[in-house]
């Protein structure tokens, strides 16, 4: 038997507690998962799952098997990273993940033209809101909003956004423009993600649970709701610089702006960024600070 055959497959159902979530991840049948997993028992004489109709387990065995392996697969990708270095031209997959609206609005038209210039680089990318465990998964590279709350990845500031408390001249015509936070918890609000607001107050971080009149995950849901007149909504400046300088949305409490928040590349702690990685970071650097500087 190869002795790498099976250990893959015995790593990615330690990694995600299942049979058929490590099939999935692996693009095989759950069979082929069982087998290999079997194979690789059989062959070292040693249980190495607890397997019960609800849960699989490391036995103790399979534990120490699996901090090995992991150990023995970051070795082999560091391998294939170091052979990758001695290339010219950037080439091979970069698995990549981003926030969905951002992603589809800013990371992947430059991600194409990337692709343009490089054709020998493939790009494998998850648009998603949920926060991947970036080892586990795989990933290369993700781009995250805000604050960062991850210290175990590496992480390169790409450009920065504010986020702007406004609601439509019509909604501020019927209800008028709160000036303080209290009179603020007194209006329709429009919620994102997050029923929580942050404010800047006195040099102090505020935040502030919000009376929802609507909660939608979708920053253009909400634009749309605003400037229909229902209510006071807080959104990155991609979503509303222009409705802001055509007057179509009035900023309010501007006192209270919090500062800039970055936006980032984020990539696992133990990984040197092979050179396409780091191409497409430095490339993405560069045009989203020009992007941003330009608005």
């Amino acid at each position: 038997m190869n002795s790498w055959q099976g250990i893959n497959e015995f790593v990615a159902v330690a990694q995600s507690g299942s049979f058929t979530q490590a099939a999935k991840r692996l693009g095989v049948s759950t069979a082929h998962i069982s087998r290999q997993v079997t194979a690789l028992e059989e062959k070292h004489s040693t249980k190495l799952f607890y397997r019960s109709t609800r849960k699989v387990a490391l036995t103790e065995e399979g534990q120490v098997f699996f901090h090995h392996c992991q150990h023995a697969l970051t070795g082999l990708e560091e391998a294939e990273r170091a052979i990758s270095n001695l290339r010219d031209t950037p080439q091979g997959l970069i698995k990549m993940t981003a926030p969905v609206a951002y992603g589809e609005q800013f990371i992947m038209p430059l991600v194409h033209d990337f692709m343009r210039q490089y054709p020998e680089v493939e790009v494998q990318m998850f648009l998603s809101n949920q926060t991947f465990d970036l080892v586990a998964e795989g990933f290369d590279l993700a781009i995250r909003l805000g604050k960062l709350n991850d210290s175990t990845m590496m992480a390169k500031r790409l450009t920065s956004r504010i986020q702007y408390v406004c609601a439509s001249p019509d909604y501020l015509r019927q209800y008028g423009a709160p000036h303080t936070l209290d009179e603020l918890k007194q209006h329709h609000c429009l919620t994102g993600n997050s029923e929580y607001w942050r404010f800047l107050v006195e040099g102090k971080e505020r935040t502030l649970k919000m009376k929802s009149r609507l909660n939608c995950n979708s920053g253009f849901a909400l634009r749309d709701a605003a400037l229909k007149g229902l209510g006071i909504i807080k959104l990155p400046d991609y979503y509303i610089a222009d409705d802001l300088k055509q007057g179509n949305l009035v900023e309010v409490l501007p006192q209270y702006l919090e500062a800039e928040e970055g936006i980032w590349a984020l990539y696992p702690h133990n990984r040197h960024l092979s050179p396409k990685v780091r191409l497409l970071v430095d490339y993405l650097n560069a045009h989203l600070d020009s992007d941003n500087n330009a608005q």
